[in-house]
């Protein structure tokens, strides 16, 4: 075995080779687990990340042999059962991850246990199936008069008691109300602007709106639009899409993945094709589709058209900014702004563009806080982990409200479900605080 230290070459990562019949050979996986369970025992980097670290060495410290070898494979699965993915212990964390002749890739290993977990089936699977159905949801509960009735009961003490007592929806966890106009049928037209390429930038942008955004708070959408349209950036909404696939990924069921892929390649592939690029303003879909849906597809080449195509919203505007075309005229100052990194930006690896943006903007005090919320998609409001997500998000909640320069003004979270987990978690000290980073740059801009 190689004692070579690792960290010392730039993280790469392998296809995940889901296709191979070895990628579901559970004496393989239970063989796997172990040797990555041993060296996490040894190593004991990760403990402070998130709930799966400390479950794997709590089952190792309390076993006859203080080893891995003393933990049941049985147990192996409470482990998995803890991993979100946000994939931050294998790109800020980990010093074995390839081409560290250990290859460590936790997060997957763990998405190869949940694929399999999910194929064999669980008792929660129905409920897992409806909370990761999130575009077929929005469809249902944006229906008009139907939205109202949604959100109405939502609020209500004893619907919520029996959605926790019969689908496993913690009665506490925050759950998003949905629009009564979704994004996608009243998104403003582009402007005609002239396409005007920059070094580093194109100079027409393709909007992916994802679900949330779509159904729950179109809003972001449409400042979105506002400053691309201040800036007299051609733009347009891509319709006809489906989810992005990362509830159904979190979940295991890639075959979700792979008909939702279907829908959505094709008409993305062609904008990229034809020189746009494409932003989302959730960095969980940017994710899937700059890393996740590449690595399930490598041999697809219009998924890594759409990859090379795919930007978060401030990393496309702070490069507009450097090819100096992006306007400075802000008329209002935002004050003290706590803004947090979401985890499935901070693994895009492109640096703290959104804090770069917000900085810029005069009379813009930015606090800076990298520890995750806690949320992780539909894993947050489940009954079994809601107040293991709070525990977890309880670091950033407190770092946020510690805004050297005094009370934050805003609390910003490029994550929209981790602002409102950060919401729930600190109560009245966020009360009208939480406001997404693009809906923050339309204030600056006045519009």
């Amino acid at each position: 075995m190689s004692v070579r230290e690792g960290s010392l070459e730039a993280p790469t990562r392998h296809p995940v080779a889901w296709k191979t019949p070895d990628f579901w050979n559970e004496l393989l996986l239970e063989a796997e687990l172990e040797r990555i369970f041993d060296i996490c025992h040894g190593c004991r980097r990760c403990v402070s990340l998130c709930n799966a670290f400390p479950t794997l060495f709590d089952l190792i410290d309390e076993s006859s042999t203080g080893e891995i070898d003393g933990v049941a494979k049985s147990d192996y699965a409470k482990v998995v059962d803890q991993c979100y993915l946000c994939d931050v212990c294998y790109l800020t964390k980990c010093p074995y991850v390839p081409p560290h002749p250990w290859n460590l890739d936790f997060p997957h290993v763990m998405l190869r246990a949940k694929a399999i977990q999910f194929k064999k089936g669980s008792p929660t699977e129905f409920r897992d199936g409806v909370l990761s159905s999130t575009d077929r949801n929005g469809k249902l509960a944006t229906i008009p008069v139907v939205v109202e009735i949604v959100n109405k009961v939502n609020h209500m003490p004893a619907f919520r008691k029996q959605l926790e007592n019969h689908l496993g929806v913690d009665a506490q966890a925050w759950v998003p109300e949905f629009a009564r106009k979704p994004f996608l049928p009243n998104a403003k037209v582009s402007a005609p602007h002239p396409v005007i390429d920059g070094g580093r930038t194109k100079g027409k942008v393709a909007v992916y709106s994802t679900c949330y955004i779509n159904y729950n708070e179109p809003g972001i959408g449409h400042d979105l639009l506002k400053v691309l349209d201040h800036n007299k950036i051609p733009y347009q909404v891509v319709q006809k899409v489906a989810c992005c696939g990362m509830p159904k990924l979190e979940l295991g069921d890639l075959d979700a993945v792979e008909e939702l892929k279907n829908k959505n390649i094709p008409p993305l592939a062609a904008l990229a094709r034809d020189g746009w690029t494409i932003v989302t303003p959730i960095p969980s879909c940017t994710l899937m589709f700059k890393q996740e849906l590449p690595l399930l597809f490598p041999e697809d080449q219009d998924v890594q058209a759409v990859k090379q195509a795919m930007r978060d919203p401030f990393e496309y505007l702070v490069n507009r900014q450097k090819d100096g075309l992006l306007k400075t005229d802000y008329s209002v100052e935002l004050g003290k702004v706590s803004y947090h990194v979401a985890c499935h930006l901070r693994v895009q690896n492109v640096g703290q563009k959104t804090r770069e943006m917000l900085a810029s903007v005069p009379g813009t005090q930015v606090h800076t806080v990298e520890r995750c919320s806690g949320h992780a998609g539909t894993w947050g409001v489940k009954k079994e982990f809601h107040q293991t997500s709070l525990k977890i998000g309880r670091p950033a909640f407190r770092q946020l409200t510690e805004h050297p320069g005094g009370s934050p003004d805003w609390i910003a979270s490029d994550c929209q479900l981790a602002g409102r987990h950060i919401e729930e978690g600190l109560g009245d000290k966020a009360k009208d605080k939480i406001a997404h980073p693009l809906t923050l740059m339309a204030r600056a801009y006045g519009l």
